[in-house]
């Protein structure tokens, strides 16, 4: 059995999770090998959209300008009632708190592609497809992960083991973990299209019960549809006919075989892992969860997985956070996904309902919610999706004026450093930030410990029409935008984790108590005072992770040219093994 070595994180499965959880690892400095079954990215438009969240979670990566070309920038979704008219369009807030559309269409197989392109452009991530997982071993220090690739069995030890790799997540089932929750008996036909007349940036929900269905325009002139079925009509995994999938397209354009692009029967699940972190390895996407689609969550709650677990492995990796908060993952994650399922169910019964009476109950309670303003910024904004809130893990809330545990907007401010107009997150870079809002420059002092423990950029944000004088970066406002995220917390420090949650806030009276709580985050060889040689302090300007996944057409000065995409069997140096996608 040959021994690849070892490596800092192995990512089992090359999908949209994996891959972006490969992303936000290289971006903050990770070695990461990513294991993908399969000998290339998939071919089969399974995930359709993608939210403001996962966007905000790319620029973090430093990839977004891949990822925005393949995309429509969505308008959200117009529901119609049981006879096929209008009852209102769901576009989210607006202006776009997090910098982008709330909803926005893409075909898979586009997204892998741009991600495996970013990655084989990184000097810290190998690619490594064909290859199975056949057993995974906790070894107290690391995990050790055996695979195939081509009859050989390999052997690969790693620090961390992320199991990306889907609904039959083998990472998940050789290591025993259970799934609780439900499948439906309801069968779906899902048709993917090319050459489609549809030009909306929407997508359509029809509640119409004798047929209930969905359309969602893609880029280029793709567009998917989804039928529900009836009896006699097909059955879960079997090959739909195309005398049906014309028949039932036909209303919207007429079809030539050709024009399918993938024609699948499927049921949903509602399932969700009874266990996320096992020993040194965790499960993300759908190998934790799976859902039905009427939220169109199923993929961007893997992102979120992903976006809240990278940086703590990073972290940990580091030296900066104490290896028992990885704990916490499952504690922030699991609530959300639990409740984003159940949203998705509700929507399912109640949307897609196959009972005239129900439906046209539901139009009438509709339409009369539309008539009040409470009612129609519900519906209108999407207020009934999960807020995304954190009541547990890294999360302090004593002594804040302001929520903590919720994700920060991403305003467009004057940065006075750069003189210019830039976006919240591209200021803060990929790591922790202290933000003092309307607060004295003297009380820097007392935040200097976490500034340092955390390499933590600093700024000074402004909410009214001053410029103070300070020797720190100060944020100003431009469009009000500013002023509504922050000034619920003037007069407060607020830390920022790296995947924009709001750890902490306080005011600088209370700097002593709030500090040694958050200092209890880090490892004790970490504490301000025996800082490992050579770890950036405050003062420097640190950004983690400058050496950034490359955008089209550029590297950066002096980064180490693409490791690229290797065959299964290939010599290399640091994994030969791949893993299951």
């Amino acid at each position: 059995m040959a021994s690849s070595g070892s490596v800092d994180v192995a990512v089992c499965g090359a999908g949209p999770v994996g891959l972006t959880a490969a992303a936000l690892l290289a971006a903050r400095g990770v070695d990461v090998v990513v294991l993908e079954q399969h000998e290339s990215t998939s071919d089969e438009p399974k995930a359709i959209s993608i939210d403001d969240e996962s966007l905000r979670v790319y620029q973090r990566a430093g990839i977004v300008d891949r990822i925005l070309p393949i995309v429509v920038p969505g308008t959200g979704t117009r529901y119609y009632d049981s006879a096929g008219l209008p009852l209102f369009q769901a576009r989210g807030p607006h202006p776009f708190r997090l910098g982008y559309p709330i909803k926005n269409p893409f075909a898979q197989p586009d997204l892998e592609r741009a991600l495996v392109a970013a990655l084989a452009a990184s000097p810290f991530v190998r690619l490594r497809f064909g290859t199975r997982v056949t057993g995974i071993e906790q070894l107290g220090d690391r995990v050790r992960l055996r695979a195939s690739a081509n009859g050989v069995d390999q052997v690969l030890d790693a620090a961390y083991v992320l199991g990306c790799d889907g609904g039959r997540s083998a990472t998940r089932l050789l290591q025993g973990v259970e799934m609780s929750g439900r499948s439906y008996p309801d069968v779906w036909l899902v048709v993917d299209t090319v050459g489609d007349p549809h030009t909306e940036r929407f997508a359509m929900h029809y509640a119409d019960p004798y047929r209930p269905h969905v359309v969602i325009p893609g880029l280029g002139g793709r567009c998917r549809y989804e039928f529900r079925l009836f009896d006699g009509e097909g059955a879960a995994g079997e090959q739909p006919s195309f005398e049906l999938i014309r028949k039932l397209v036909s209303r919207y354009r007429s079809l030539e075989p050709e024009h399918v692009e993938r024609a699948v029967n499927y049921r949903f699940h509602a399932v969700i892992a009874d266990e996320w972190m096992i020993g040194r390895s965790f499960l993300l996407g759908d190998a934790a969860h799976m859902m039905p689609p009427f939220a169109g969550q199923g993929l961007n709650a893997g992102i979120r997985d992903a976006a809240n677990l990278t940086w703590k492995i990073a972290d940990v990796l580091a030296g900066r956070l104490d290896s028992s908060v990885l704990a916490s993952y499952q504690a922030e994650r699991a609530p959300h996904a639990l409740a984003t399922i159940r949203l998705s169910e509700r929507l399912g019964r109640v949307v897609m309902t196959t009972r005239p009476g129900l439906a046209r109950r539901r139009d009438d309670a509709v339409r009369r919610a539309l008539g009040t303003a409470a009612g129609r910024i519900f519906l209108e904004q999407m207020r009934f999706r999960p807020p995304h809130r954190l009541d547990d893990g890294l999360v302090l809330a004593d002594g804040a004026t302001g929520e903590v545990g919720v994700p920060i907007g991403q305003p467009t401010v004057f940065d006075t450093i750069a003189h210019q107009l830039r976006r919240l997150d591209d200021i803060l870079g990929n790591g922790w930030s202290v933000l003092a809002v309307d607060v004295d420059d003297s009380d820097w002092a007392a935040v200097h410990p976490v500034c340092t423990a955390f390499a933590a950029r600093q700024a000074v944000v402004v909410t009214g029409d001053v410029l103070p004088r300070t020797r720190h970066r100060v944020l100003l406002d431009v469009d009000g935008g500013l002023h509504r995220e922050f000034s619920s917390y003037s007069g407060q420090f607020v830390l920022l984790r790296p995947d924009r949650i709001i750890a902490a806030a306080w005011s600088p009276r209370a700097s002593g108590g709030v500090v040694d709580r958050v200092l209890g985050w880090i490892p004790a060889k970490s504490m301000p005072g025996t800082r490992e040689e050579g770890m950036p302090g405050a003062s420097e300007e640190y950004m983690p992770g400058t050496r950034e996944v490359g955008v089209p057409g550029t590297r950066g000065e002096g980064m180490p040219g693409p490791r690229g995409v290797e065959a299964p069997g290939s010599e290399g140096t640091v994994a030969e093994v791949g893993c299951c996608g």
